[in-house]
């Protein structure tokens, strides 16, 4: 049966969650250095921790020497072998050699009260910095894992909380703004990081970080789970929106459908947990102008087209009406859009992009006199077409139509109609899709192409 002080050290290493033989070595440093305080006498003192007695035995080690300088750390041959003889015999008396190391008992039990304290204090202190050391070096290998903890309490807007035995902290920075807690409320949260302190370890958990959002997808769809379907980036604005690229290993899975789940179950879990935060999931792509496109979702984008691909700008065009579903509320979609595509995004309606690009034609234009025969006509927002006659290039076109100026016929050419015949197998509609072509041109270019006589053209 186990000795009294031997059960303590064992619930100690248990309540502590350290080894046994850490205790143990805590209480024979404890004795060794009270035993020092109080004897000082320059000896070479040890301790060992009895199992069977439950004791901590003192010693004062002597080394074997031919000739003895220090008699408190050596002593000679002779006087050793003397020693052992009458207690164990000749042939034990005679084994010792120089160099070995005698031990001499001393008494512990005139240590007295204070030698008694300072050995407490030198035991807490040792169990102490174990706990901390075996603390620190668990939570520094799951930093990314998410936890369950428990609020405990709150100081200056940190969230305190319990990890097991372990004290942890959500940092105000690291709470999401459309969560309160109370004490003793439980709370899922991602381990952001491990810092020694003074105090002891601090483990900083975190409810914003992206990480948490990934991890959580990991536990609801099996899967990401499995390796079937990848997570390839995630963005939030903790408490608002977030947005997940996700993409397949296998054709017939389908990525987005699977982090969705049946009628919306695995999406509506997360959703709940992260306190109704609205979550897109969009699929991930190679090619940047569909990655783009997909990440504007829910909005539905006209045409994406590469500014500058060393900057890594993009211009989105949407409907008019798509434009603000597009932006998102103070420009949350297309900010969360681009931190997940890793692309600065330029938003435009087909307003303002047919607004720009006839400002920046009209900028090329040389003034002249209106024509009133066909400007008075022409819908707002239409070029008139006498204007662009003064202003046409020396290279010949390829075509000219009766009534059109040579101008309007190039920017027909630069649009894809390369030819009369072209031009005049397309409608009204494709024709008003040209920059600077309103619908009433569209009709005239149309009449002109197929040789028919459009009421109200002019022949400029």
């Amino acid at each position: 049966m186990a000795n009294p002080l031997q059960q303590t050290i064992e619930a100690l290493a248990k309540e502590k969650g350290i080894e046994p033989d850490v205790v143990i070595s805590a209480i024979e440093e404890a004795v060794a250095t009270a035993s020092r305080k109080y004897y000082k006498t320059g000896e070479n003192l040890k301790t060992r921790f009895n199992m069977e007695t439950g004791q901590v035995d003192l010693f004062a080690l002597k080394t074997v020497v031919n000739e003895v300088t220090n008699p408190s750390t050596e002593i000679s041959l002779d006087e050793a072998r003397n020693m052992y003889r009458p207690l164990y015999g000749d042939d034990v008396a005679n084994s010792i050699e120089l160099g070995d190391e005698m031990e001499f008992p001393k008494p512990t039990e005139v240590l007295g009260r204070i030698a008694a304290q300072t050995a407490k204090q030198v035991i807490f202190q040792k169990v102490r910095e174990a706990e901390r050391e075996n603390v620190y070096g668990e939570f520094s290998q799951r930093i990314g894992e998410v936890v369950n903890a428990t609020v405990k309490r709150f100081e200056n807007g940190d969230i305190i909380v319990e990890i097991g035995r372990n004290e942890a902290v959500v940092p105000r920075k690291e709470q999401s703004r459309a969560e309160s807690y109370n004490p003793n409320d439980r709370v899922r949260a991602v381990i952001k990081g491990v810092n020694r302190g003074a105090k002891g370890p601090q483990i900083t958990l975190s409810r914003t970080d992206p990480a948490l959002l990934i991890k959580l997808f990991e536990q609801e769809v099996p899967e990401i789970y499995d390796g079937t379907v990848m997570i390839r980036g995630a963005v939030r604005e903790a408490g608002d929106r977030a947005k997940v690229a996700v993409f397949s290993r296998e054709r017939d899975v389908d990525p987005v459908g699977a982090c969705v789940g049946m009628k919306g179950t695995r999406v509506q879990s997360i959703i709940r947990e992260l306190r109704g935060e609205k979550i897109d999931i969009v699929e991930w792509s190679e090619d940047p102008v569909a990655f783009v496109t997909n990440a504007l979702s829910p909005a539905k984008v006209q045409r994406v087209s590469i500014v500058d691909d060393r900057e890594r700008v993009m211009e989105v065009v949407v409907e008019d009406k798509q434009l603000s579903l597009a932006i998102g509320k103070k420009g949350q979609n297309v900010r969360l859009a681009a931190k997940l595509t890793g692309w600065r995004i330029d938003i435009k309606s087909e307003e303002e992009k047919r607004r720009e690009v006839e400002a920046q034609f009209g900028a090329l234009e040389i003034p002249d006199a209106p024509s009133d025969d066909v400007s008075s006509e022409a819908s707002e927002g239409e070029m008139p077409l006498a204007k662009e006659e003064a202003d046409a290039s020396d290279t010949p076109v390829p075509y000219t139509l009766a009534g059109i100026g040579e101008k309007t016929v190039r920017k027909l050419v630069e649009a894809g109609f390369a030819t009369q015949e072209a031009v005049a197998g397309a409608t009204v509609e494709q024709l008003s899709e040209v920059p600077g072509v309103g619908e009433k041109t569209a009709e005239k270019i149309l009449a002109a192409a197929r040789g028919e006589t459009s009421e109200g053209s002019a022949d400029l």
